[in-house]
């Protein structure tokens, strides 16, 4: 059986790398907008299943594949916070988070492709943020750190050094709820040791 991660995110490549968990990658553009009537949570779970679909569609597929797609979005105040468009955006979301708490809810999804069984579900994180200078937040974008991350943070980058506390899962703030999947992975046949 293989694994195929639908998602060109690097840090989710490194979470299944560290974990020992063999995949390759394959990625499908689509459209990530957020529905009017969804919450975070089932707006990430969509997008989930949707990736792990339209991958499972223009794949050539021969033997069993389990297909993992992922979304990741960070939650402040009841406004979703994606991935910032540019370094004014990544500014704003900043500043969002200051001195507060927030969530950072990933959904996956993996698609068996034998039978195209999916177990899907999502992950939410509790997470607080120090306070930062004006200063320290221009310095932090001018990394370029933040421009392709939810929420304009990675955590175990530069940014961890003004989190405060998490509850919950670390690597679902990374981007992958990595014993959430590990246990669906099992449920849908991976093998294991």
């Amino acid at each position: 059986m293989k694994l195929i991660l639908a998602s060109a995110s690097p840090r989710r490549a490194k979470i299944l790398a560290a974990a020992g968990i063999p995949f390759e990658i394959r990625t499908a553009v689509m459209d990530e907008s957020h529905l009017g009537d969804e919450t975070p949570e089932k707006m990430v779970e969509r997008l989930a299943r949707e990736k792990a679909n339209a991958v499972a569609r223009v794949g050539n597929f021969s033997g069993p594949h389990i297909i993992l797609g992922a979304d990741t979005v960070v939650v402040a105040d009841g406004e979703i916070l994606g991935k910032p468009g540019d370094a004014a955006a990544a500014r704003l979301m900043l500043q969002t988070l200051q001195g507060c708490e927030h969530r950072v809810i990933t959904g996956f999804a993996l698609l068996r492709t034998l039978d195209g069984r999916i177990h899907s579900g999502y992950e939410t994180t509790r997470v607080w943020f120090s306070g930062m200078a004006e200063a320290e937040i221009d310095a932090y974008v001018a990394t370029n750190e933040p421009l392709d991350k939810a929420g304009a943070y990675a955590i175990q980058g530069i940014a961890g050094r003004y989190i405060s506390r998490i509850e919950g899962c670390y690597f679902n703030v990374v981007g992958l709820p990595l014993a959430s999947v590990w246990e669906a992975m099992k449920d849908l046949g991976w093998p294991t040791p």
